[in-house]
């Protein structure tokens, strides 16, 4: 075996099992099942043009070469991005810890009780934080979680209101640049006008539903908000704030002014700049808009036994029921930078941020007050971080460069300087001989942090925050270890079993890719800091969209988007952003297929247009004759369609290409939702089969971690007539040359993950991305045909393959009273995490395994599937009190006194021989979804209930 190379170590199946592989799903070679599997006239007729692959040595020297690249200058540039500490403990035991790192979205809350408690904690900081009484699981970055803000006070506006007459939407010209600039890409498409000024002089007229503020503002000073908010209120002005959450420490608690939503970045709490990402948003809001807040929220239940259990709450709200009447299309989370951020919080505790953000505020009052006997000037009254001075912009830039100090240059006689966390008295002395030099006069050195206080009596925080006991108990590293190793105990990963997700390609996340990320040099860079100083990244990220506009056929590619959804979104406003520059403004009517995933039609209607559903055949295609009749009805104002390829039913549809012309013929401009890519990489591809747009999900394809549900990158790439209206960015430009304004916050989005696909396609190179392709397609028909005589699939291709997924018809099985629930729940008891459940059809099991699991895995889950259907025909619709029914069984069940089943403990338990030397034991029985949702319960039990237990 070659072991350099990376592909042979990626992908999963020996070459002794192809031949064995091969005979079982009935071909004679990969080429001829791929034969059979994609249609001919989409297929690629040359190999992709890659460079050659590198060994993981050979890469890992090579980020290590372009790390050295960027300068990693002290940056005092603040807006909203600040460089804090990553405790050791966390970075070891969560960030490179891949029994964190590969798990997935906690749908199944028996098996992520770990990541949902870690949540929950997150979610009780920025509950006690902000004064407010509801907060999400986290959202992408500051700025979207603002624009999600604005669109929830738009759909709340008063009933009395006549809503199509209330449009208008106040910012203060205090709020952070890119957010202003997201807030415009939001607000136009929905019909919103964004009126952006002087909240002092702000006129509260009856045209406005709401109204956002920045605390402490832009450039550092801290406002007292109450009587804005206050006469807001009495005009039936709602109010949203986004706040720094280390300034919420010693500043007045938002929700204590009376306002309706907080959000903000949690990036302060130990989460590396990272060139811009990712980084946790927070969104906090009143229990009256429960049912309207976008993204997760986790929730307290009990089990089967009546314990206490967490679980997903509210789950009414996601897409795939709303669909085009949802308010948001934000379906997923920076978990794995949540849990990091709330366990920050458990280390450090409330002392532990109160001498940090106190130590902050002395550090930012020491500068101010010796700049000024420099002979400069401070122009904030008051302020928490961020000090003004007035001075001759270039002049110090200058020096400070010489210096290797960024500050940020609001203005030509204007320096603002944003003290963090990591400023120490050498770096406060070293900015104090920056200006003394400017000034040209003698250095003036430190030894201690004033004592004085710069923020005013009326905004000071007066009530305590994490009085709970889990942030009064993990102080030393000994104890936050152990309790890290305690909740990841609870939850199933990839270093357990596989996890079959369709749609969500869990595949091996290899620890080469990951590595990089952990280097200070790639870590610690300001997302503005001067371009110059970025000549590591700019080469990483540049080289990437190459990368992906090769793979993809395509001439652009936009790395803004931080998600999947929101690479749908971008998708679409650059069509609409075409179509207008094209005289065509009208064309507003998007297609979309009976089968799309939920947030197809939830973008749709984001990016301001209107929803018109095809049907599918019988045989889960996309009915063509309904589309063309659709497309010739709207040729007039047909904007998009929106197609997934290979379908959501796991099938290279034939008419592919006939579909796309259609939509070509009548003036739309095709979108290619790229979540089933790994089927399509180096064997077809979206400009290929003449696709104009696709997003892709680089957490699924291109091997950036899930992370028990985000980090996630969701680039666009684009055919050559939308490359002018890529995204750009206020601060750094970014973007073709009639950008669209911003998707998100960061020029680059979540810039510091994208090392890991720009490593994944480096180290496979155009024959290893094939070979994966290929692997990924023979896997999912090997499970097929391995399971075909006890499970029927519903979809197959015209030759009766499966692309890279399937869909496992499990309502047969309703007539022995076993839903598709209760086998997902048995998985668990075998050791797996249950395939998608019920998507894109109601009572089915969609699997995809990806070309990294091994043929011994494959054979272990098929095994498993094939033992419960043995379970099922035993069941019986008249007794419920089965082994189907009562999963999944916890060790606590299994070592009971008492048996009442009419079952062996060995058959709950050790059902097949590999269970008994590798066994993943549920820490709960199954979870009571309605008693949650009818006992809403989002944040930690107060210390008092710990010690009444």
């Amino acid at each position: 075996m070659n072991t350099y190379s990376f592909a042979k170590r990626h992908i999963g199946p020996r070459e002794h099992d192809l031949q064995d592989m091969l005979k079982t799903v009935g071909a004679d070679s990969i080429d001829q099942l791929i034969y059979e599997t994609l249609p001919d006239d989409i297929r690629l007729k040359k190999d992709l043009e890659l460079e050659p692959a590198m060994s993981e040595s050979e890469y890992l020297a090579h980020s290590i070469s372009l790390a050295a690249k960027n300068k990693i200058f002290k940056s005092y540039i603040g807006l909203g991005y600040h460089q804090s500490i990553t405790p050791a403990v966390i970075q070891r035991n969560i960030l490179e810890n891949p029994g964190w790192y590969t798990a997935y979205t906690p749908y199944q809350a028996e098996i992520a009780q770990g990541r949902l408690e870690a949540l929950l904690n997150f979610q009780t900081v920025v509950a006690d934080l902000t004064g407010m009484e509801l907060a999400n699981a986290s959202l992408l970055d500051e700025s979207t979680a603002a624009a999600e803000a604005m669109s929830l006070l738009f759909e709340v506006r008063e009933r009395d209101q006549k809503k199509n007459e209330v449009n208008k939407f106040f910012v203060s010209e205090l709020v952070l640049p890119q957010t202003i600039d997201v807030l415009k890409t939001r607000a136009i498409p929905l019909g919103i006008e964004l009126v952006i000024g002087d909240h002092e002089e702000f006129d509260f007229s009856a045209e406005f539903f709401g109204a956002f503020l920045q605390y402490p503002g832009r450039m550092g000073h801290v406002y007292d908000y109450s009587k804005f908010v206050a006469k807001a209120k009495e005009n039936n002005i709602k109010t949203a704030v986004a706040a720094d959450i280390l300034s919420l420490v010693k500043l007045r608690a938002p929700g204590e002014f009376g306002v309706d939503v907080v959000v903000g970045t949690t990036q302060r709490f130990g989460i590396p700049l990272g060139y811009g990402g990712p980084h946790a948003a927070y969104f906090a809001t009143k229990e009256e808009y429960k049912r309207s807040i976008p993204g997760r929220i986790i929730g307290v239940t009990k089990d089967t036994d009546g314990n206490f259990a967490l679980r997903m709450a509210l789950q009414t709200r996601e897409q795939h029921i709303k669909r085009d009447k949802a308010t948001s299309n934000i379906c997923t989370a920076q978990v794995l930078l949540a849990v990091m951020a709330g366990m920050y919080a458990v280390y450090h505790g409330p002392r532990g941020l109160k001498f940090i953000a106190n130590r902050v505020h002395r550090t930012a009052v020491t500068v101010a007050e010796n700049v000024e006997k420099l002979g400069f000037s401070q122009l904030n009254s008051s302020f928490f971080d961020t000090v003004l001075i007035k001075a001759d912009a270039a002049k110090i830039k200058e020096v400070a460069e010489k210096n290797e100090v960024n500050f940020y240059y609001p203005a030509e006689d204007v320096v603002a300087i944003a003290l963090n966390e990591a400023t120490n008295i050498d770096d406060v002395n070293t900015i104090l001989a920056i200006f003394a030099e400017a000034a040209g006069k003698d250095k003036i050195t430190v030894s201690e942090l004033s004592e004085n206080n710069h923020i005013p009596a009326s905004v000071e925080r007066k009530t305590e925050f994490l009085t709970n006991a889990v942030f009064n108990s993990y102080h030393s590293e000994t104890e936050l270890m152990r309790y890290i190793k305690k909740l990841e105990r609870k939850d199933l990963s990839l270093t357990h079993s596989m996890i079959s997700l369709g749609s969500c390609t869990m595949k091996l996340n290899a620890a080469a890719e990951m590595l990089p990320i952990t280097y200070p040099q790639w870590g610690n860079l300001h997302p503005f800091a001067p371009i110059e100083q970025a000549e590591g990244y700019q080469f990483v990220l540049k080289k990437l969209e190459q990368q992906l506009n090769e793979i993809t056929g395509f001439a652009g590619t936009s790395l803004q988007p931080n998600s999947g959804a929101q690479g749908e979104y971008a998708g679409l406003m650059v069509i609409r952003a075409y179509h207008e520059s094209r005289g065509e403004s009208h064309r507003n009517i998007c297609l979309i297929p009976s089968s799309a995933h939920g947030t197809n039609p939830a973008s749709a209607v984001m990016a301001g247009m209107k929803v018109v559903v095809t049907k599918s055949t019988e045989s889960g295609n996309i009915d063509v004759d309904d589309l063309r009749e659709k497309a010739l009805k709207h040729k007039d104002n047909l904007a998009a369609l929106m197609v997934t390829y290979p379908s959501t039913h796991g099938v290279f549809e034939s008419a592919i290409i006939e579909v796309i012309n259609t939509i070509h013929e009548n003036g739309g401009q095709v979108y290619m939702d790229g979540a089933n890519m790994n089927a399509q990489v180096g064997l077809t591809s979206p400009g290929a089969i003449g696709a104009d747009v696709c997003h892709l999900n680089l957490h699924k394809t291109f091997a950036i971690p899930h992370g028990g549900g985000g980090p996630g990158v969701g680039p666009i790439c684009v055919a050559e007539q939308l490359v002018p209206f890529l995204p750009g960015n206020p601060v750094i430009k970014t973007g073709g040359d009639n950008a669209i304004t911003a998707i998100s916050a960061a020029p680059w989005g979540s810039a510091l993950v994208c090392l890991i696909s720009y490593g994944y396609i480096k180290m496979l190179g155009a024959e290893g991305l094939k070979k994966s392709t290929e692997y990924a397609i023979l896997n999912a028909n090997y499970i097929k045909a391995r399971i075909e005589e006890h499970y029927k699939t519903l979809y197959s291709g015209e030759r009766g393959r499966a692309a890279h997924e399937m869909i496992v018809d499990c309502r047969p099985f309703k007539t022995k009273g076993i839903e598709v629930t209760d086998i997902a729940k048995r998985l668990i008891d075998y050791g797996f995490h249950a395939p998608t459940v019920s998507f894109p059809v109601a009572g089915t099991l969609m699997i995809e395994p990806t070309e990294s699991e091994s043929k011994a895995e494959l054979d272990r889950f098929c095994d498993a599937l094939i033992s419960i259907r043995k379970e099922i025909d035993e069941a019986s619709a008249d007794e419920p009190n089965n082994v189907l029914k009562n999963s999944p069984h916890t060790l606590a069940m299994l070592t009971a006194n008492e048996w009442d089943f009419p079952y062996s403990r060995e058959k709950a338990a050790y059902p097949l021989d590999y269970l008994s030397e590798n066994k993943f034991w549920p820490a709960i029985r199954r979870v009571d979804e309605a008693f949650g949702d009818r006992n809403l319960i989002c944040t930690c039990a107060p210390i008092e209930e710990y010690m009444e237990d």
